[in-house]
């Protein structure tokens, strides 16, 4: 018993590093730095990002795709985010699975909003994400 508290406790501890993660990434969008926005997303070549259009894979690829679809110098085109948890779930010691909804609003009120599945792994520079299957 225990044992399954201290799990939970860690489980916990992760839980709010990877919330932090998060909403650093946020703010990136929101300040309109998309460097910033991606220091979430590992450096790995096979992190992936599956959008409506198809998979793209590698951080720098991810990078050129948010700067084609979104002008992170003008606000009202870029939007403000918010990302909403809806579920958290350690997998494993080094491993999360953060399900959430994202919600992009606009000044002229139209909003783009969908759900989100990450899933992060703990490495050298903190929880960073892995795969991501936004819709």
């Amino acid at each position: 018993m225990v044992f399954l508290g201290l799990l939970m406790v860690l489980a916990g501890i992760d839980q709010d590093a990877v919330e932090k993660a998060i909403a650093e990434s946020v703010a990136g969008w929101n300040a309109g730095e998309v460097e910033r926005f991606m220091r979430v997303y590992s450096a790995n070549e096979d992190a992936s990002f599956v959008t409506g259009e198809g998979l793209v894979r590698g951080k720098s690829a991810m990078i050129a795709r948010y700067r084609a679809k979104y002008d992170f110098s003008d606000p009202a085109k870029r939007g403000t985010l918010t990302i909403e948890r809806l579920d958290y779930r350690p997998l494993g010691r080094n491993h999360a699975l953060y399900i959430g909804r994202y919600t992009l609003r606009y000044p002229d009120g139209r909003r783009a909003s969908g759900p989100t599945s990450l899933v992060l792994r703990h490495e050298a520079g903190g929880w960073k994400i892995i795969a991501d299957h936004s819709s």
